[in-house]
Protein backbone atom coordinates (compact mmCIF):
# COMPACT_ATOMS: atom_id res chain seq x y z
CA UNK A 1 0.00 0.00 0.00
CA UNK A 2 1.28 3.46 -0.90
CA UNK A 3 2.00 5.59 2.18
CA UNK A 4 1.33 9.30 1.81
CA UNK A 5 3.14 11.67 4.18
CA UNK A 6 0.69 13.43 6.52
CA UNK A 7 -0.11 17.12 6.27
CA UNK A 8 -0.73 19.66 9.03
CA UNK A 9 -2.46 22.38 6.97
CA UNK A 10 -4.31 22.57 3.67
CA UNK A 11 -1.44 24.76 2.50
CA UNK A 12 0.80 21.70 2.87
CA UNK A 13 -1.56 19.97 0.47
CA UNK A 14 -1.36 22.89 -1.98
CA UNK A 15 2.44 22.86 -1.84
CA UNK A 16 2.39 19.14 -2.59
CA UNK A 17 0.00 19.23 -5.55
CA UNK A 18 1.47 22.41 -7.07
CA UNK A 19 4.95 20.90 -7.15
CA UNK A 20 3.93 17.46 -8.42
CA UNK A 21 4.90 18.07 -12.07
CA UNK A 22 1.49 16.73 -13.09
CA UNK A 23 0.55 17.94 -16.60
CA UNK A 24 -3.12 17.09 -16.02
CA UNK A 25 -3.80 17.90 -12.37
CA UNK A 26 -7.16 19.46 -13.32
CA UNK A 27 -9.55 19.02 -16.23
CA UNK A 28 -12.20 21.56 -17.16
CA UNK A 29 -14.62 22.04 -20.04
CA UNK A 30 -14.28 24.98 -22.39
CA UNK A 31 -17.17 26.73 -24.14
CA UNK A 32 -17.19 24.02 -26.82
CA UNK A 33 -17.47 21.22 -24.27
CA UNK A 34 -13.88 20.09 -24.79
CA UNK A 35 -11.87 18.95 -21.78
CA UNK A 36 -8.79 21.08 -21.19
CA UNK A 37 -5.93 20.32 -18.78
CA UNK A 38 -4.33 22.52 -16.15
CA UNK A 39 -0.89 21.42 -14.96
CA UNK A 40 0.26 21.55 -11.37
CA UNK A 41 2.70 24.30 -12.35
CA UNK A 42 -0.08 26.38 -13.91
CA UNK A 43 -2.11 25.80 -10.78
CA UNK A 44 0.69 27.23 -8.63
CA UNK A 45 1.01 30.40 -10.69
CA UNK A 46 -2.74 30.98 -10.87
CA UNK A 47 -3.12 30.57 -7.12
CA UNK A 48 -0.16 32.90 -6.53
CA UNK A 49 -1.60 35.54 -8.90
CA UNK A 50 -4.98 35.53 -7.16
CA UNK A 51 -3.41 35.52 -3.71
CA UNK A 52 -1.37 38.58 -4.64
CA UNK A 53 -4.52 40.29 -5.94
CA UNK A 54 -6.26 39.60 -2.61
CA UNK A 55 -3.30 41.12 -0.76
CA UNK A 56 -3.30 44.17 -3.03
CA UNK A 57 -6.96 44.71 -2.15
CA UNK A 58 -6.13 44.82 1.53
CA UNK A 59 -6.98 41.24 2.46
CA UNK A 60 -4.91 39.81 5.28
CA UNK A 61 -4.60 36.84 7.55
CA UNK A 62 -7.83 36.13 9.42
CA UNK A 63 -10.09 37.86 6.88
CA UNK A 64 -13.04 36.04 5.30
CA UNK A 65 -13.56 35.83 1.53
CA UNK A 66 -16.93 34.73 0.10
CA UNK A 67 -16.94 32.16 -2.69
CA UNK A 68 -20.12 31.62 -4.72
CA UNK A 69 -19.93 29.32 -7.71
CA UNK A 70 -20.39 25.98 -9.35
CA UNK A 71 -17.67 23.30 -9.57
CA UNK A 72 -14.94 24.69 -11.81
CA UNK A 73 -11.19 25.20 -11.77
CA UNK A 74 -11.55 28.81 -10.65
CA UNK A 75 -13.30 27.57 -7.49
CA UNK A 76 -10.25 25.49 -6.55
CA UNK A 77 -7.84 28.31 -7.35
CA UNK A 78 -9.88 30.74 -5.21
CA UNK A 79 -9.98 28.23 -2.38
CA UNK A 80 -6.22 27.69 -2.38
CA UNK A 81 -5.46 31.41 -2.90
CA UNK A 82 -7.48 32.54 0.10
CA UNK A 83 -5.93 29.83 2.26
CA UNK A 84 -2.45 30.73 0.99
CA UNK A 85 -2.61 34.20 2.57
CA UNK A 86 -4.11 32.90 5.81
CA UNK A 87 -7.64 34.10 5.05
CA UNK A 88 -10.69 31.90 5.53
CA UNK A 89 -13.06 31.35 2.64
CA UNK A 90 -16.82 31.26 3.02
CA UNK A 91 -18.32 28.97 0.36
CA UNK A 92 -21.95 29.80 -0.34
CA UNK A 93 -24.37 27.71 -2.38
CA UNK A 94 -25.06 29.43 -5.73
CA UNK A 95 -28.71 28.36 -5.48
CA UNK A 96 -29.39 30.74 -2.57
CA UNK A 97 -31.25 34.00 -3.12
CA UNK A 98 -29.41 37.29 -3.06
CA UNK A 99 -30.93 38.14 0.33
CA UNK A 100 -29.78 34.83 1.79
CA UNK A 101 -26.28 35.35 0.39
CA UNK A 102 -26.14 38.88 1.79
CA UNK A 103 -27.11 37.67 5.25
CA UNK A 104 -24.30 35.08 5.30
CA UNK A 105 -21.72 37.47 3.83
CA UNK A 106 -22.58 40.10 6.40
CA UNK A 107 -22.55 37.56 9.25
CA UNK A 108 -19.08 36.41 8.18
CA UNK A 109 -17.81 39.98 7.68
CA UNK A 110 -16.59 39.44 4.11
CA UNK A 111 -15.16 42.41 2.20
CA UNK A 112 -14.34 40.41 -0.94
CA UNK A 113 -16.57 37.99 -2.84
CA UNK A 114 -15.71 35.76 -5.79
CA UNK A 115 -18.67 34.70 -7.96
CA UNK A 116 -18.90 32.45 -11.01
CA UNK A 117 -21.29 33.99 -13.53
CA UNK A 118 -23.05 37.19 -14.55
CA UNK A 119 -26.22 35.78 -13.02
CA UNK A 120 -24.48 35.29 -9.69
CA UNK A 121 -22.96 38.77 -9.87
CA UNK A 122 -26.31 40.43 -10.63
CA UNK A 123 -27.97 38.59 -7.77
CA UNK A 124 -25.29 39.64 -5.28
CA UNK A 125 -24.81 43.15 -6.65
CA UNK A 126 -28.52 43.83 -6.16
CA UNK A 127 -28.13 43.36 -2.40
CA UNK A 128 -24.60 44.72 -2.14
CA UNK A 129 -25.77 47.60 0.08
CA UNK A 130 -26.78 45.04 2.72
CA UNK A 131 -23.16 43.89 3.01
CA UNK A 132 -19.70 45.32 3.62
CA UNK A 133 -18.40 44.09 0.26
CA UNK A 134 -15.74 46.25 -1.35
CA UNK A 135 -14.91 44.05 -4.35
CA UNK A 136 -16.63 41.35 -6.38
CA UNK A 137 -14.48 39.18 -8.66
CA UNK A 138 -16.29 37.31 -11.45
CA UNK A 139 -14.95 34.07 -12.93
CA UNK A 140 -16.68 34.35 -16.32
CA UNK A 141 -15.29 36.67 -18.97
CA UNK A 142 -16.77 40.10 -19.81
CA UNK A 143 -17.26 41.29 -16.26
CA UNK A 144 -19.89 44.06 -16.01
CA UNK A 145 -19.41 47.40 -14.29
CA UNK A 146 -18.85 46.86 -10.59
CA UNK A 147 -17.10 43.51 -11.06
CA UNK A 148 -13.46 42.58 -11.58
CA UNK A 149 -12.75 40.02 -14.30
CA UNK A 150 -11.01 36.85 -13.10
CA UNK A 151 -9.15 36.79 -16.42
CA UNK A 152 -7.54 40.15 -15.68
CA UNK A 153 -5.99 38.68 -12.55
CA UNK A 154 -4.88 35.59 -14.45
CA UNK A 155 -3.32 37.48 -17.40
CA UNK A 156 0.28 36.85 -16.44
CA UNK A 157 -0.25 33.80 -14.27
CA UNK A 158 0.79 31.19 -16.85
CA UNK A 159 3.87 33.10 -17.98
CA UNK A 160 5.95 32.29 -14.93
CA UNK A 161 7.37 28.97 -16.17
CA UNK A 162 8.80 26.82 -13.42
CA UNK A 163 9.99 29.75 -11.29
CA UNK A 164 8.70 29.95 -7.74
CA UNK A 165 8.19 33.05 -5.65
CA UNK A 166 10.07 32.66 -2.35
CA UNK A 167 8.10 35.44 -0.65
CA UNK A 168 4.78 33.85 -1.61
CA UNK A 169 6.05 30.41 -0.62
CA UNK A 170 7.08 31.71 2.80
CA UNK A 171 3.59 33.20 3.25
CA UNK A 172 2.02 29.83 2.38
CA UNK A 173 4.25 28.05 4.92
CA UNK A 174 3.48 30.56 7.66
CA UNK A 175 -0.13 29.40 8.03
CA UNK A 176 -0.56 27.19 11.12
CA UNK A 177 -2.93 24.30 11.97
CA UNK A 178 -4.84 26.49 14.44
CA UNK A 179 -5.65 29.09 11.78
CA UNK A 180 -9.23 29.16 10.47
CA UNK A 181 -9.51 27.75 6.95
CA UNK A 182 -13.19 28.09 6.22
CA UNK A 183 -16.63 29.05 7.49
CA UNK A 184 -19.22 26.66 6.11
CA UNK A 185 -22.80 27.63 6.72
CA UNK A 186 -24.98 24.63 7.44
CA UNK A 187 -27.89 24.24 5.07
CA UNK A 188 -30.47 24.66 7.78
CA UNK A 189 -32.59 21.47 7.64
CA UNK A 190 -34.07 22.28 11.05
CA UNK A 191 -33.40 25.96 11.63
CA UNK A 192 -31.25 29.02 11.09
CA UNK A 193 -27.94 28.41 9.26
CA UNK A 194 -24.85 28.56 11.44
CA UNK A 195 -21.26 29.13 10.32
CA UNK A 196 -19.17 26.05 11.06
CA UNK A 197 -15.59 27.11 11.81
CA UNK A 198 -13.04 24.61 10.50
CA UNK A 199 -9.33 25.13 11.01
CA UNK A 200 -6.49 23.96 8.80
CA UNK A 201 -5.69 21.40 11.46
CA UNK A 202 -9.27 20.07 11.53
CA UNK A 203 -9.36 19.38 7.79
CA UNK A 204 -5.77 18.14 7.61
CA UNK A 205 -6.36 15.66 10.44
CA UNK A 206 -9.31 14.23 8.54
CA UNK A 207 -7.37 14.08 5.29
CA UNK A 208 -4.58 12.12 6.91
CA UNK A 209 -6.88 9.28 7.95
CA UNK A 210 -10.03 9.30 5.77
CA UNK A 211 -8.53 7.70 2.64
CA UNK A 212 -5.84 5.45 4.14
CA UNK A 213 -7.40 2.13 3.10
CA UNK A 214 -8.30 3.18 -0.46
CA UNK A 215 -4.75 3.47 -1.81
CA UNK A 216 -5.55 6.27 -4.26
CA UNK A 217 -2.69 7.05 -6.65
CA UNK A 218 -1.80 9.29 -9.59
CA UNK A 219 -3.58 6.84 -11.90
CA UNK A 220 -6.94 7.66 -10.30
CA UNK A 221 -9.41 10.30 -11.37
CA UNK A 222 -12.69 11.68 -10.10
CA UNK A 223 -15.39 14.04 -11.32
CA UNK A 224 -16.08 16.92 -8.95
CA UNK A 225 -19.83 17.44 -9.27
CA UNK A 226 -21.30 17.54 -5.76
CA UNK A 227 -21.60 21.17 -4.56
CA UNK A 228 -18.20 22.35 -3.34
CA UNK A 229 -19.94 24.48 -0.74
CA UNK A 230 -20.55 21.16 1.02
CA UNK A 231 -17.57 19.77 2.91
CA UNK A 232 -18.00 16.24 1.49
CA UNK A 233 -17.25 17.32 -2.08
CA UNK A 234 -14.42 19.58 -1.05
CA UNK A 235 -12.82 16.88 1.10
CA UNK A 236 -12.92 14.44 -1.83
CA UNK A 237 -11.13 16.94 -4.08
CA UNK A 238 -8.50 17.41 -1.39
CA UNK A 239 -8.03 13.63 -1.13
CA UNK A 240 -7.56 13.39 -4.89
CA UNK A 241 -5.08 16.26 -4.96
CA UNK A 242 -3.21 14.79 -2.01
CA UNK A 243 -2.90 11.47 -3.84
CA UNK A 244 -1.70 13.05 -7.08
CA UNK A 245 -4.92 12.01 -8.83
CA UNK A 246 -6.80 13.96 -11.48
CA UNK A 247 -9.83 16.13 -10.70
CA UNK A 248 -12.31 16.91 -13.49
CA UNK A 249 -14.79 19.70 -12.76
CA UNK A 250 -18.40 19.30 -13.87
CA UNK A 251 -20.31 22.54 -13.34
CA UNK A 252 -23.81 21.28 -14.14
CA UNK A 253 -25.46 18.12 -12.85
CA UNK A 254 -27.20 17.48 -16.17
CA UNK A 255 -23.75 17.24 -17.81
CA UNK A 256 -22.69 14.45 -15.46
CA UNK A 257 -23.78 11.45 -17.58
CA UNK A 258 -21.75 12.72 -20.55
CA UNK A 259 -18.81 13.55 -18.28
CA UNK A 260 -18.88 10.00 -16.90
CA UNK A 261 -18.48 8.59 -20.40
CA UNK A 262 -15.74 11.04 -21.38
CA UNK A 263 -13.64 11.10 -18.21
CA UNK A 264 -14.32 7.48 -17.17
CA UNK A 265 -13.45 8.16 -13.51
CA UNK A 266 -12.00 5.52 -11.20
CA UNK A 267 -13.44 7.09 -8.04
CA UNK A 268 -17.03 8.20 -7.50
CA UNK A 269 -18.40 9.83 -4.38
CA UNK A 270 -22.09 10.62 -4.48
CA UNK A 271 -24.96 11.34 -2.15
CA UNK A 272 -27.51 8.50 -1.93
CA UNK A 273 -29.88 10.29 -4.31
CA UNK A 274 -27.29 10.00 -7.12
CA UNK A 275 -27.26 6.22 -6.73
CA UNK A 276 -31.04 6.05 -6.30
CA UNK A 277 -31.50 7.96 -9.57
CA UNK A 278 -29.14 5.58 -11.40
CA UNK A 279 -31.08 2.61 -10.07
CA UNK A 280 -34.41 4.17 -11.02
CA UNK A 281 -33.11 4.95 -14.51
CA UNK A 282 -32.05 1.32 -14.98
CA UNK A 283 -35.40 0.04 -13.73
CA UNK A 284 -37.37 2.55 -15.79
CA UNK A 285 -35.46 1.57 -18.93
CA UNK A 286 -36.18 -2.11 -18.26
CA UNK A 287 -39.88 -1.31 -17.96
CA UNK A 288 -39.95 -0.48 -21.68
CA UNK A 289 -40.49 -4.15 -22.47
CA UNK A 290 -41.55 -7.26 -20.62
CA UNK A 291 -38.40 -9.08 -21.79
CA UNK A 292 -36.05 -6.42 -20.40
CA UNK A 293 -38.01 -6.33 -17.17
CA UNK A 294 -37.68 -10.09 -16.72
CA UNK A 295 -33.96 -10.04 -17.57
CA UNK A 296 -33.27 -7.31 -15.00
CA UNK A 297 -35.30 -9.10 -12.32
CA UNK A 298 -33.50 -12.37 -13.09
CA UNK A 299 -30.06 -10.71 -12.97
CA UNK A 300 -30.77 -9.02 -9.63
CA UNK A 301 -32.01 -12.34 -8.19
CA UNK A 302 -28.84 -14.05 -9.38
CA UNK A 303 -26.70 -11.29 -7.93
CA UNK A 304 -28.50 -11.32 -4.59
CA UNK A 305 -26.87 -14.64 -3.76
CA UNK A 306 -23.40 -13.10 -4.26
CA UNK A 307 -23.88 -9.75 -2.54
CA UNK A 308 -21.43 -10.54 0.23
CA UNK A 309 -18.80 -11.69 -2.27
CA UNK A 310 -19.15 -8.46 -4.26
CA UNK A 311 -19.12 -6.33 -1.11
CA UNK A 312 -15.93 -8.09 -0.08
CA UNK A 313 -14.26 -6.82 -3.25
CA UNK A 314 -14.23 -10.16 -5.07
CA UNK A 315 -15.75 -11.24 -8.37
CA UNK A 316 -18.01 -14.32 -8.32
CA UNK A 317 -16.99 -17.24 -10.53
CA UNK A 318 -20.46 -18.70 -11.00
CA UNK A 319 -21.44 -19.05 -14.66
CA UNK A 320 -24.92 -17.59 -14.18
CA UNK A 321 -23.43 -14.56 -12.39
CA UNK A 322 -21.03 -14.01 -15.28
CA UNK A 323 -23.92 -14.23 -17.73
CA UNK A 324 -25.89 -11.71 -15.66
CA UNK A 325 -22.83 -9.47 -15.61
CA UNK A 326 -22.63 -9.51 -19.39
CA UNK A 327 -26.34 -8.87 -19.84
CA UNK A 328 -26.98 -6.36 -17.02
CA UNK A 329 -24.24 -5.56 -14.51
CA UNK A 330 -21.76 -4.27 -17.10
CA UNK A 331 -24.40 -1.83 -18.37
CA UNK A 332 -24.96 -0.49 -14.87
CA UNK A 333 -21.20 -0.01 -14.55
CA UNK A 334 -21.14 1.73 -17.91
CA UNK A 335 -23.57 4.35 -16.58
CA UNK A 336 -20.71 5.45 -14.33
CA UNK A 337 -18.16 5.38 -17.15
CA UNK A 338 -17.22 1.71 -16.86
CA UNK A 339 -13.96 2.22 -14.95
CA UNK A 340 -14.96 3.11 -11.38
CA UNK A 341 -13.17 0.94 -8.83
CA UNK A 342 -14.28 2.83 -5.70
CA UNK A 343 -17.88 3.87 -5.08
CA UNK A 344 -18.55 5.88 -1.90
CA UNK A 345 -21.90 7.14 -0.61
CA UNK A 346 -22.04 10.00 1.88
CA UNK A 347 -23.82 13.20 2.81
CA UNK A 348 -27.00 11.40 3.90
CA UNK A 349 -27.97 7.87 5.00
CA UNK A 350 -27.85 5.19 2.30
CA UNK A 351 -30.81 2.81 2.54
CA UNK A 352 -29.85 -0.84 3.04
CA UNK A 353 -32.10 -1.79 0.12
CA UNK A 354 -30.11 0.49 -2.19
CA UNK A 355 -26.85 -1.03 -0.94
CA UNK A 356 -28.30 -4.53 -1.50
CA UNK A 357 -29.47 -3.70 -5.02
CA UNK A 358 -26.11 -2.37 -6.16
CA UNK A 359 -24.23 -5.28 -4.57
CA UNK A 360 -26.61 -7.58 -6.44
CA UNK A 361 -25.66 -5.66 -9.59
CA UNK A 362 -21.95 -6.18 -8.96
CA UNK A 363 -21.15 -2.84 -7.30
CA UNK A 364 -20.00 -2.35 -3.71
CA UNK A 365 -21.08 1.01 -2.32
CA UNK A 366 -18.87 2.03 0.58
CA UNK A 367 -21.03 4.06 2.92
CA UNK A 368 -19.46 6.63 5.20
CA UNK A 369 -20.67 9.02 7.85
CA UNK A 370 -19.72 12.43 9.07
CA UNK A 371 -20.82 16.01 9.52
CA UNK A 372 -19.62 19.42 8.46
CA UNK A 373 -18.58 19.93 12.08
CA UNK A 374 -16.23 16.91 11.89
CA UNK A 375 -14.38 17.92 8.70
CA UNK A 376 -16.32 15.66 7.67
CA UNK A 377 -15.54 11.93 8.02
CA UNK A 378 -16.19 10.15 11.32
CA UNK A 379 -16.52 6.58 10.05
CA UNK A 380 -16.18 4.86 6.69
CA UNK A 381 -16.45 1.44 5.11
CA UNK A 382 -13.33 0.61 3.12
CA UNK A 383 -12.02 -2.31 1.04
CA UNK A 384 -10.03 -3.38 4.12
CA UNK A 385 -12.80 -3.13 6.72
CA UNK A 386 -16.50 -3.10 5.86
CA UNK A 387 -19.95 -4.28 6.83
CA UNK A 388 -23.02 -3.63 4.70
CA UNK A 389 -25.68 -1.63 6.50
CA UNK A 390 -23.17 0.06 8.76
CA UNK A 391 -21.32 3.31 8.08
CA UNK A 392 -18.04 1.55 8.81
CA UNK A 393 -15.58 1.71 11.67
CA UNK A 394 -14.55 5.05 13.18
CA UNK A 395 -11.35 6.68 11.94
CA UNK A 396 -8.49 5.87 14.28
CA UNK A 397 -8.00 9.51 15.31
CA UNK A 398 -11.64 10.04 16.34
CA UNK A 399 -13.12 9.06 19.71
CA UNK A 400 -16.80 8.09 19.81
CA UNK A 401 -19.22 7.17 22.56
CA UNK A 402 -22.97 7.00 23.07
CA UNK A 403 -24.95 9.20 25.43
CA UNK A 404 -27.65 7.67 27.62
CA UNK A 405 -30.32 8.45 25.03
CA UNK A 406 -28.28 6.85 22.21
CA UNK A 407 -26.93 10.09 20.75
CA UNK A 408 -23.49 9.74 19.21
CA UNK A 409 -20.78 11.91 20.78
CA UNK A 410 -17.47 12.63 19.06
CA UNK A 411 -14.10 14.03 20.06
CA UNK A 412 -10.83 14.40 18.17
CA UNK A 413 -8.60 16.69 16.07
CA UNK A 414 -11.07 16.87 13.18
CA UNK A 415 -13.93 18.13 15.39
CA UNK A 416 -14.54 21.85 14.88
CA UNK A 417 -13.88 24.43 17.61
CA UNK A 418 -17.38 25.91 17.38
CA UNK A 419 -19.89 27.95 15.39
CA UNK A 420 -19.04 31.45 14.20
CA UNK A 421 -20.14 33.97 16.83
CA UNK A 422 -22.73 31.58 18.30
CA UNK A 423 -21.81 31.20 21.98
CA UNK A 424 -25.23 29.80 22.93
CA UNK A 425 -25.18 27.18 20.15
CA UNK A 426 -21.63 26.17 21.13
CA UNK A 427 -22.68 25.65 24.73
CA UNK A 428 -25.48 23.37 23.52
CA UNK A 429 -23.43 21.24 21.12
CA UNK A 430 -20.49 20.45 23.44
CA UNK A 431 -20.78 18.78 26.83
CA UNK A 432 -18.67 19.67 29.85
CA UNK A 433 -15.94 17.21 28.81
CA UNK A 434 -15.64 18.61 25.29
CA UNK A 435 -17.61 15.87 23.50
CA UNK A 436 -19.47 17.11 20.42
CA UNK A 437 -23.13 16.15 20.30
CA UNK A 438 -23.70 14.95 16.73
CA UNK A 439 -27.49 14.94 16.94
CA UNK A 440 -27.57 11.41 15.49
CA UNK A 441 -28.90 8.31 17.20
CA UNK A 442 -26.46 5.42 16.76
CA UNK A 443 -25.27 2.05 17.98
CA UNK A 444 -22.21 -0.18 17.56
CA UNK A 445 -22.18 -3.89 16.82
CA UNK A 446 -19.89 -6.34 18.57
CA UNK A 447 -17.10 -5.77 16.05
CA UNK A 448 -17.07 -2.00 16.41
CA UNK A 449 -18.99 -1.10 13.25
CA UNK A 450 -21.12 2.02 13.60
CA UNK A 451 -24.80 2.21 12.65
CA UNK A 452 -26.74 5.48 12.40
CA UNK A 453 -30.45 5.16 13.15
CA UNK A 454 -31.70 8.68 12.55
CA UNK A 455 -31.41 12.32 13.47
CA UNK A 456 -32.30 12.81 17.13
CA UNK A 457 -34.48 15.83 16.37
CA UNK A 458 -36.22 14.04 13.51
CA UNK A 459 -37.43 11.01 15.46
CA UNK A 460 -41.22 10.86 15.43
CA UNK A 461 -42.96 10.02 18.70
CA UNK A 462 -46.50 8.71 18.38
CA UNK A 463 -49.14 9.62 20.91
CA UNK A 464 -48.73 6.07 22.18
CA UNK A 465 -45.12 6.82 23.10
CA UNK A 466 -43.45 4.82 20.30
CA UNK A 467 -40.34 6.33 18.69
CA UNK A 468 -40.15 5.97 14.90
CA UNK A 469 -37.02 6.70 12.83
CA UNK A 470 -38.31 8.14 9.54
CA UNK A 471 -35.28 7.82 7.24
CA UNK A 472 -35.14 4.00 6.94
CA UNK A 473 -38.85 3.89 6.13
CA UNK A 474 -38.57 6.76 3.64
CA UNK A 475 -35.72 4.89 1.96
CA UNK A 476 -37.94 1.81 1.60
CA UNK A 477 -40.59 3.89 -0.16
CA UNK A 478 -37.97 5.48 -2.42
CA UNK A 479 -36.83 2.05 -3.58
CA UNK A 480 -39.74 2.14 -5.99
CA UNK A 481 -38.99 3.89 -9.27
CA UNK A 482 -42.22 5.92 -8.97
CA UNK A 483 -41.17 7.60 -5.70
CA UNK A 484 -38.63 10.42 -5.95
CA UNK A 485 -38.92 11.56 -2.33
CA UNK A 486 -40.92 10.60 0.74
CA UNK A 487 -41.45 12.35 4.07
CA UNK A 488 -42.96 10.66 7.10
CA UNK A 489 -45.22 12.63 9.43
CA UNK A 490 -47.04 11.66 12.59
CA UNK A 491 -45.23 13.19 15.53
CA UNK A 492 -47.64 13.25 18.50
CA UNK A 493 -50.30 11.46 16.42
CA UNK A 494 -51.76 7.96 16.80
CA UNK A 495 -50.16 6.64 13.64
CA UNK A 496 -47.59 7.35 10.96
CA UNK A 497 -48.46 8.82 7.57
CA UNK A 498 -46.38 9.68 4.52
CA UNK A 499 -46.17 12.38 1.89
CA UNK A 500 -44.72 11.13 -1.40
CA UNK A 501 -43.35 13.22 -4.27
CA UNK A 502 -43.45 11.19 -7.49
CA UNK A 503 -40.74 10.60 -10.03
CA UNK A 504 -42.97 12.24 -12.60
CA UNK A 505 -41.07 11.00 -15.65
CA UNK A 506 -41.60 7.41 -14.52
CA UNK A 507 -45.17 8.04 -13.34
CA UNK A 508 -46.19 9.62 -16.63
CA UNK A 509 -44.77 6.63 -18.52
CA UNK A 510 -46.65 4.27 -16.19
CA UNK A 511 -49.86 6.24 -16.63
CA UNK A 512 -49.57 6.21 -20.41
CA UNK A 513 -49.00 2.45 -20.38
CA UNK A 514 -52.16 2.01 -18.26
CA UNK A 515 -54.34 4.29 -20.37
CA UNK A 516 -54.50 7.12 -17.85
CA UNK A 517 -54.81 10.59 -19.35
CA UNK A 518 -54.52 13.64 -17.12
CA UNK A 519 -54.47 17.34 -17.96
CA UNK A 520 -52.19 18.23 -15.06
CA UNK A 521 -49.98 16.68 -12.43
CA UNK A 522 -52.59 17.45 -9.79
CA UNK A 523 -55.16 15.50 -11.82
CA UNK A 524 -52.68 12.66 -12.36
CA UNK A 525 -51.88 12.09 -8.66
CA UNK A 526 -55.59 12.26 -7.82
CA UNK A 527 -56.51 9.47 -10.26
CA UNK A 528 -57.85 6.47 -8.30
CA UNK A 529 -55.67 4.04 -10.28
CA UNK A 530 -52.55 6.04 -9.42
CA UNK A 531 -53.53 6.19 -5.75
CA UNK A 532 -54.16 2.44 -5.75
CA UNK A 533 -50.71 1.79 -7.23
CA UNK A 534 -49.00 3.95 -4.61
CA UNK A 535 -51.01 2.09 -1.97
CA UNK A 536 -49.29 -1.09 -3.18
CA UNK A 537 -45.92 0.63 -2.83
CA UNK A 538 -46.78 1.55 0.76
CA UNK A 539 -48.01 -1.99 1.50
CA UNK A 540 -44.73 -3.42 0.21
CA UNK A 541 -42.72 -1.09 2.45
CA UNK A 542 -44.95 -1.88 5.43
CA UNK A 543 -44.42 -5.63 5.01
CA UNK A 544 -41.06 -5.46 6.78
CA UNK A 545 -42.05 -2.94 9.46
CA UNK A 546 -43.40 -3.26 12.97
CA UNK A 547 -47.05 -2.29 13.32
CA UNK A 548 -46.31 1.00 15.10
CA UNK A 549 -43.87 1.98 12.30
CA UNK A 550 -46.19 1.11 9.42
CA UNK A 551 -47.51 3.89 7.22
CA UNK A 552 -51.27 3.94 7.78
CA UNK A 553 -52.15 6.77 5.42
CA UNK A 554 -50.42 8.65 2.63
CA UNK A 555 -50.77 11.50 0.21
CA UNK A 556 -49.16 11.71 -3.24
CA UNK A 557 -48.32 15.36 -3.87
CA UNK A 558 -48.44 17.07 -7.24
CA UNK A 559 -45.00 18.71 -6.99
CA UNK A 560 -41.42 17.61 -7.36
CA UNK A 561 -39.24 18.38 -4.34
CA UNK A 562 -35.99 20.04 -5.30
CA UNK A 563 -33.28 22.20 -3.87
CA UNK A 564 -34.52 25.11 -5.99
CA UNK A 565 -38.12 24.83 -4.76
CA UNK A 566 -36.90 24.69 -1.17
CA UNK A 567 -37.79 21.22 0.08
CA UNK A 568 -34.28 19.73 -0.20
CA UNK A 569 -30.86 20.80 1.02
CA UNK A 570 -27.91 20.79 -1.44
CA UNK A 571 -26.99 17.30 -0.17
CA UNK A 572 -30.55 16.16 -1.00
CA UNK A 573 -31.75 15.89 2.60
CA UNK A 574 -35.35 16.76 3.40
CA UNK A 575 -36.08 20.15 4.90
CA UNK A 576 -38.77 18.76 7.15
CA UNK A 577 -39.93 22.08 8.55
CA UNK A 578 -40.45 23.44 5.04
CA UNK A 579 -42.36 20.33 3.96
CA UNK A 580 -44.61 20.16 7.04
CA UNK A 581 -45.41 23.87 6.70
CA UNK A 582 -46.05 23.68 2.95
CA UNK A 583 -48.32 20.65 3.25
CA UNK A 584 -49.95 21.53 6.57
CA UNK A 585 -53.46 21.35 5.07
CA UNK A 586 -52.82 17.91 3.54
CA UNK A 587 -51.39 16.63 6.82
CA UNK A 588 -54.41 17.96 8.70
CA UNK A 589 -56.64 16.01 6.31
CA UNK A 590 -54.69 12.80 6.97
CA UNK A 591 -55.45 13.15 10.67
CA UNK A 592 -58.91 14.78 10.45
CA UNK A 593 -60.70 11.76 11.97
CA UNK A 594 -57.84 10.73 14.24
CA UNK A 595 -59.99 10.81 17.37
CA UNK A 596 -62.13 7.94 16.07
CA UNK A 597 -59.53 6.22 13.86
CA UNK A 598 -57.70 3.10 14.94
CA UNK A 599 -54.24 3.84 16.33
CA UNK A 600 -51.32 1.44 16.16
Amino acid sequence: MTQIAPISTINDLFRRVSSAANPRAILWQDEFGQWQPISSDQMYHRVRALAQAFLSWGAQKGDRIALIGENRWEWAVTDFASLAIGAANVPIYPTLTGEQEAALIQDAGCRIAVVSTRRQFDKLNAVRAQTSLERILMMDAAAPEGAIAFSSVMDDADAGGGERDPIFDALVRSVEPKDVATLIYTSGTTGEPKGVVLTHGNIAANQNFAALDFNFTSTDSCISFLPLSHITARALDYVMYMSGAQVAYCSQFDKLPAAMKEIRPTVLVGVPRVYEKIRQAVEQKSDQSAVKRRILAWAVRQGAGFRDVVYDGRKPNALLWKLAEKLVYAKVQEAFGGRVRVFVSGGAPLGIDTAHWFAAAGIALWEGYGLTETSPVIALNTPISHRMGSVGKPLSNVELKLAEDGELLARGPSVFPGYWQKAEANAECFDEEGWFRTGDIAHFDGDGFLYITDRKKELLKTSGGKLVAPQPIENKLKNNVLVAQAALVGDKHKFISALMAPNFAALEDWAKHHGIHAASRAELVADPRVIAHYAEIVREANSSLANFEAVKRFRVVAEEWTQESGELTPSMKLKRRVITARYAAAIDELYADEATARGE
